[in-house]
């Protein structure tokens, strides 16, 4: 098995300490935190991920198939401190318009509501799927420390229909939310299909183990009238301690002939365009498109990246995520936004660029309002 060149862990430090303020933590940690604060992070970390019987996964650890470049040390201390003095370049200078969303009560067939970030509500096949669910307020394993969101969710938690699927992409903070895991699994009845490993975290604060599929890449499960299949990404996973004990995946949903792609946050990889061969064309493909930095460049895709793998999986609808919602990178804020709309119009894609709650359906006519200008 191709091992992955470096230690992913060192760039999973570098990114940690911009995106998630570590250090910081540290330090509050010992002076403003207090015990039940205390207890609340410590139960955030989750649980070791596992032994696992994967083509993936050695000594103990989950690997990519393709080398990922790393940043050395001195390159995580310049970039700690270029997160810490940059200012607000990376947020925007007003309010982010929101759309409060009406679901019907039974899912289109081909339809999607993204809620900032990574989260998003499919609708495919008259099936509902949530992906990588974060309400909290910030997404890190403190409540009081680490990047917070630029603008609220668009509609609360009470607010869903009944889902058929929560999927999950990875374990970072800002894709894997404790406080969010632990409403659906009061609130819902849903399953909760992860990738290898995730289910420990899952288990750990409390869901029954009879709501937890997990998956290795190219595994595939058939429930409640669905097809999930678990598929290669290039990225890394870790809560704050730990690094690549569990693996990360983008998913294949479909469901009475239509369907739906959700890459949740990888570099770009030409695994991509094999599950295209086998699987496309695909209705929807809903894709990250910020945090990218020329620094980890297999980690975050690039907008132009994301058209390239919408195009590799023969894909119908682009809708970019992972963007407008939390400061993780050195971009301008709309910076995503513009560059993923120029590459599209240049490569003849079909893009819908909704706001934050705005539900539209694949079949109709595709949300294209540039509402981040002036922001």
């Amino acid at each position: 098995m191709p091992r992955t060149a470096g230690s992913p862990f060192r760039l999973a430090a570098a990114v940690s300490v911009a995106a998630l303020g570590v250090a910081t933590l540290t330090r509050s940690a010992r002076t403003t935190i207090g015990p039940r604060a205390l207890a609340d992070v410590r139960r955030s970390l989750g649980a070791g991920g596992g032994v696992h019987d994967s083509d993936h996964f050695a000594e103990g650890t989950f690997h990519n198939t393709e080398p990922m470049r790393v940043v050395e040390s001195g390159g995580r201390r310049s970039i700690a401190m270029e997160f810490a003095t940059k200012g607000r370049i990376g947020k925007p200078a007003g309010e982010i318009p929101l759309v409060r969303p009406d679901w019907p009560t039974r899912a289109a067939a081909c339809a999607a509501t993204w809620l900032g970030h990574s989260t998003v509500l499919l609708e495919v096949g008259g099936r509902y799927v949530l992906t990588d669910p974060v309400w909290s307020e910030r997404v890190s394993p403190s409540a009081t420390v680490g990047p917070r969101r630029h603008h609220p969710v668009p509609a609360p938690l009470e607010a869903l229909p009944r889902l058929d699927a929560v999927l999950i992409s990875h374990d970072h903070y800002d894709h894997l939310d404790t406080a969010t895991i632990d409403h659906l699994t009061r609130t819902q009845t849903m399953p909760f299909v992860v990738p290898l490993g995730v289910g420990s975290h899952l288990r750990a604060w409390g869901v029954p183990a009879d709501r937890i599929v997990e998956l290795d890449w190219n595994e595939s499960v058939d429930l409640a009238g669905l097809r999930l299949t678990c598929a290669e990404a290039r990225h890394f996973s870790g809560r704050l301690f730990t690094a690549n004990t569990t693996l990360w995946a983008a998913w294949l949903v479909e469901a009475a002939g239509r369907s739906a792609f959700f890459g949740g946050d990888s570099g770009y990889t030409p695994a991509f365009g094999d599950l295209g061969r086998r699987h496309g064309p695909i209705d929807l493909t809903v894709l990250p498109v910020g945090a990218y930095d020329d620094r980890w460049p297999d980690v975050h895709m690039t907008p132009a990246e994301a058209v390239r793998t919408h195009l590799d999986l023969r894909g119908g609808v682009l809708v970019p995520i992972h963007w407008a919602t939390f400061d993780l990178a050195f971009h301008t804020w709309s910076a995503p936004a513009e560059w993923v709309r120029a590459e599209a119009a240049e490569h003849g894609v079909r893009l819908a660029q909704p706001k934050p709650g705005e539900r539209f359906s694949a079949d109709e006519d595709l949300p294209r309002q540039e509402w981040w200008t002036g922001l």
